[in-house]
């Protein structure tokens, strides 16, 4: 089937879309039955949000900027990209909360209050939060609202490899922004650098990604998909890595039972970013209630071993309630090179998803057309 393109240009005022991608998506491989397109070109896109308008919203790491996307005519193909705020500290994360706009950008949370009536003239920040850390070392994060209304916050190690003085490095944090005076709070600690996260549907569950240490070897430590049922769990870092490997300078003495091992040991150094539970209904039941996650691919493996990454995968429960994982969609690497690496996923109202690419500069739009159309089926 036919895979139209697009690309814009990215300006403070609306602009029209005219010209067309030049990405290589012949060389992306999709289960049959899926078909991906480009929806929008965007500098460096990180974490995606969708307001009940119908505006995406995404946020970017090194452009240090914060987009608006619509389409207008409701055809899943983005008219008009709106750059909203510039000069920014790594406003990777991104989420909306009522007609509220939150952005996280390294030791800020900044609030854009209600933003998808002010796009023609965005509206100045209010610093809701400043006084998180400020290392710039795994200092990007995503950020989201949580069901029980905190916002949820990951603060990543301020290195490969230590044990900071510092709690609320290698966490995730919480914080009731409700309150008049809020607190933050450790929900989650031994967590190297999670990017991605997300709550069950059902049992509203935390889950997420943590990206395993660096420099340790071609297949060590795995990365890791995790599970926080409860608040005050600790998940190894820097002690422990993936199911209890532990450490030669920090692992010690230490007891491994008193550490939550991942509910899912991914592929060393394939760097897990965005995650989310699939709940629509255009996907095969296959994928109802599950979590795709977006790899952004490897750098520090030999050159003998290759890169791994660089691809969405699917992790499912069994009927034996064991956690399958599988590659959903692949080809931004080839012949050991990389074109593109996906950061974060979004569902759309219709049940398609969109992927965003930090280093093609797009986002995609994947969508299930029934079996038989898929372009490049594996």
């Amino acid at each position: 089937m036919k895979t139209p393109i697009i690309a814009f240009c990215l300006l403070l005022i609306p602009v029209s879309v005219a010209a067309t991608s030049s990405l290589p998506l012949e060389k992306l491989n999709l289960p049959p039955g899926f078909s991906i397109r480009v929806f929008a070109e965007v500098d460096n896109p990180r974490q995606l949000a969708l307001s009940k308008n119908g505006t995406i919203y995404a946020g970017s790491l090194a452009a240090g900027k914060v987009y608006a996307i619509l389409d207008d005519d409701g055809d899943y193909l983005a008219d008009r990209v709106l750059t909203l705020d510039s000069n920014l500290t790594m406003p990777s994360g991104l989420t909306i909360k009522g007609k509220d706009l939150y952005v996280g950008a390294v030791n800020r949370i900044l609030r854009y209050s209600d933003i998808d009536s002010q796009l023609a003239a965005p509206p100045k920040p209010e610093v809701v939060l400043d006084s998180l850390p400020d290392k710039r070392h795994h200092g990007w994060k995503f950020i989201d609202f949580g069901p029980d209304g905190y916002l949820y916050i990951p603060i990543g190690a301020p290195c490969n490899l230590c044990l900071s003085d510092d709690k609320r490095f290698a966490s995730m944090l919480r914080i009731n922004l409700s309150h008049e005076n809020p607190a933050m709070e450790i929900f989650a600690q031994g967590i190297r650098n999670s990017v991605g996260f997300d709550w069950h549907p059902v049992t509203h569950e935390l889950w997420f990604t943590d990206n395993g240490s660096d420099n340790m070897g071609d297949e060590i430590p795995p990365c890791e998909l995790n599970h926080a049922p409860d608040a005050g769990l600790h998940f190894g870092f820097p002690f422990f890595h993936g199911n209890n490997f532990r450490d030669t300078n920090f692992g010690g003495r230490r007891n491994e039972k008193e550490y939550r091992v991942p509910a899912l040991a991914l592929v060393p150094h394939s760097a897990p970013l965005g995650m989310m539970f699939y709940t629509g209904k255009q996907f095969p039941a296959k994928f109802s209630n599950q979590i795709l996650i977006a790899e952004h691919g490897s750098w520090n493996r030999s050159e003998e071993a290759g890169h791994t990454g660089y691809r969405i995968t699917l992790a499912y429960h069994k009927e034996d309630g064991s956690l399958k994982y599988e590659t959903f969609i692949d080809g931004w690497l080839v012949n050991n090179k990389s074109w593109g690496r996906p950061a974060h996923l979004l569902q759309l109202p219709d049940g398609s998803i969109l992927i965003a690419d930090d280093t093609a500069n797009a986002i995609y739009r994947v969508a299930y057309d029934g079996p038989g159309t898929a372009r490049n089926p594996r």
